[in-house]
């Protein structure tokens, strides 16, 4: 599902306009990106979390060249699912 595929489906369940989901959802996405660049995590109760995660300094290797190189420690966003969210997904997405 692409957001032009949520866009529409929003559009069509609430009556209004596509213009007007569009700004929501990608306003929405902004918020999210803005809250995590700032250091803030964002709860969503019942859908889960957007978090920041840290990965620790590692040592890596370039094959290429036959080579070590150090990845810094960094940090990255990540999405926590919540219990009631996994469960759903669990009881109804068949396994293949």
């Amino acid at each position: 599902m692409t957001k032009a595929d949520i866009v529409s489906r929003i559009s069509e369940k609430l009556g209004m306009e596509k213009g007007d989901v569009q700004a929501t959802v990608e306003s929405f996405m902004d918020e999210v990106k803005n809250s995590l660049e700032n250091g803030d995590n964002v709860y969503l109760r019942g859908f889960g979390s957007f978090i920041i995660k840290r990965r620790a300094e590692k040592t890596g290797r370039n094959i290429s060249k036959n080579t070590t190189i150090k990845i810094p420690a960094h940090n990255i966003p990540a999405f926590k699912p919540a219990k009631v969210f996994i469960e759903s997904v669990k009881t109804n997405v068949l396994v293949d």
